[in-house]
C-alpha cells in the first residue's frame, strides 16, 4: 500500500537515512513517519558496498562533527549489535609506516587519535608489528585495538526491523522526482505519487545536491562519485592478514588508501582505490552515464580539483587498470603475497562532496533552510557513526520542526 500522507518523510534507505528514522520514532513515537528509497531494497548504495570497517576515529580532526559521532556511533552501534545478536569482532587496525618519511605524519595521526580519545593505542615498531601482523612489514606502526568488523547490511535491515515495529513506513522502489512546498506542507513527487508531508529529511547519499536542488537550496556543494574497487585473497593467502592492515594517510585527500581487510565473514579484501565514476551507481568500468558525467566535468570545483592534483589521479586510473600495479601497491605491506592469490572482488562508489573551490569538503555536513534538512556530505565513516549521525539529525529536526 503507498502512503499518500505522513507527518515526516525520509528520503533516502542507506544507513543514515534508516537510523534518521530509528531516532526520530524513538524520540516522537507518535509520528507518522515515512521512509523512501528509489531502490528496491535498502542499503542498496554505499551502505551495503562497504569493507564493514568499524572505525574507533583515528583520522579526524579534533571537535568536528566526524570525530564526535564517530567515537559516539560506534559506542551506539556496538550496544545495538549485541542487542540485536549482530557479531562484532574488535581485530585491531594496524597503520604502518614503511620508511622514515612517514614517521611525522604517523605520529601526527597518533597525537589525532589521543585527542580523539581512540582508547588502547600504541606506538609499536618492528617487532611488535610481526607479532600482530606476522606477514606484514613496516619500520613503525600504530596499533589500534578497538578498531573492527562488522556486517553493516545486517545492521540496515535491523534498524529497519526496529523502524516497522514503531511504526513507521518502509517504501522501497519509490524515488523522488520533485519537492514544492505548499503552505505549510512539502508535497514530495515520486515514481508512485505524491506524497504529502508536513517536514522532510533528506539523506540521498550519492544524489545528495540533487534532492537539495530539488527543494530549492542547492548549496555549494556537488556530489563526486569516486568508484573503490577491491581484490579478494584466495583462501590459501587468507593467513597472511589477521585482522587490518592499513597505509599512513596522506593529509590532503579524505581517501585512506590501499589497505587490508579481514572481514567479518573471513574473507580478506584488499583495496579500494579511488578513481572518478562516470556515472553515480557507476560499479563497473563501462558504467556511464552521460548526464551524470558531464555533470562532475562541468563542475568548476572539480576541474580545479583535477588541475591540483591530476598526477596523483593517473597514477589511480593506472592501478585501476593494472592488476600488476595494484598488487606492488599491496606488496609493500604484506611482501609474500603472489599475483595468483588475488582475484578482483566488489566495487563501491563513494558519494564525495567538493565545494565550488575544488575542495574536498572533509567533514559530515548538515543543513538547510525551512522544513526540508538535508544530509549534504556523509562519506566514511558514516556507516559506523550512522546512528550517532542519526540522533544528530533527529535531534536537529525536532528543534527545527517544532515536533511536538
Amino acid at each position: 500500500m503507498t502512503v499518500e500522507s505522513a507527518d515526516v518523510a525520509v528520503i533516502g534507505g542507506g544507513l543514515v537515512g534508516l537510523a534518521t528514522a530509528y531516532q526520530l520514532l524513538r524520540r516522537r513515537p507518535d509520528l507518522r513517519l515515512a521512509l523512501v528509497e528509489k531502490e528496491p531494497e535498502i542499503a542498496y548504495h554505499q551502505s551495503g558496498h562497504n569493507s564493514g570497517v568499524l572505525h574507533a576515529g583515528l583520522y579526524y580532526p579534533p571537535g568536528s562533527l566526524k570525530a564526535r559521532l564517530c567515537r559516539e556511533g560506534k559506542a551506539e552501534l556496538e550496544t545495538f549489535a549485541q542487542s540485536h545478536g549482530i557479531p562484532v569482532e574488535l581485530c585491531g587496525k594496524l597503520v604502518v609506516a614503511l620508511d622514515a618519511s612517514e614517521l611525522r605524519s604517523l605520529e601526527a595521526l597518533r597525537e589525532r587519535a589521543e585527542a580523539n580519545g581512540v582508547p588502547g593505542l600504541e606506538t609499536v615498531g618492528q617487532a611488535r608489528i610481526r607479532e600482530l601482523e606476522p606477514h606484514a612489514t613496516g619500520v613503525r606502526a600504530l596499533w589500534s585495538p578497538t578498531s573492527g568488523v562488522i556486517d553493516f547490511r545486517r545492521v540496515a535491515l535491523a534498524i529497519a526491523a526496529e523502524i516497522r515495529s514503531a511504526g513507521g513506513t518502509i517504501e522501497t522502489s519509490r524515488a523522488v522526482t520533485g519537492i514544492a512546498e505548499r503552505g505549510r506542507e512539502q508535497v514530495l513527487a515520486t515514481t508512485r505519487g505524491d506524497l504529502v508531508v508536513r517536514d522532510a529529511v533528506a539523506c540521498a547519499g550519492l544524489w545528495a545536491d540533487r534532492v537539495a536542488a530539488m527543494s530549492g537550496d542547492r548549496g555549494t556543494e556537488t556530489i563526486v562519485p569516486f568508484r573503490g574497487d577491491y581484490y579478494r585473497l584466495t583462501p590459501d593467502a587468507r593467513h597472511l592478514v589477521r585482522g587490518l592492515i592499513y597505509p599512513v594517510p596522506d593529509p590532503r585527500f579524505p581517501f585512506l588508501g590501499v589497505h587490508f581487510t579481514r572481514r567479518i565473514d573471513g574473507e580478506v579484501w584488499a583495496g579500494p582505490n579511488a578513481v572518478l565514476a562516470f556515472a553515480r551507481a557507476g560499479y563497473r568500468r563501462r558504467d556511464i552515464d552521460l548526464h551524470d558525467l558531464a555533470a562532475v566535468l562541468g563542475s568548476r570545483g572539480f576541474l580545479r580539483l583535477a588541475a591540483r592534483y591530476w598526477r596523483t589521479g593517473a597514477a589511480e586510473f593506472w592501478r585501476d587498470w593494472s592488476k600488476k600495479a595494484f598488487l606492488r601497491a599491496l606488496r609493500r605491506y604484506v611482501p609474500e603475497l603472489g599475483a595468483e592469490q588475488i582475484t578482483f572482488g566488489p566495487s563501491g562508489v563513494r558519494a564525495q562532496a567538493l565545494d565550488r573551490d575544488g575542495r574536498l569538503v572533509d567533514d559530515f555536513r548538515l543543513g538547510g533552510p525551512g522544513h526540508v534538512l538535508h544530509v549534504r556530505n556523509a562519506p566514511s565513516p558514516a556507516a559506523t557513526a550512522s546512528l550517532a549521525i542519526g540522533r544528530e539529525i533527529a535531534e536537529r529536526a525536532i528543534e527545527r520542526f517544532d515536533l511536538a
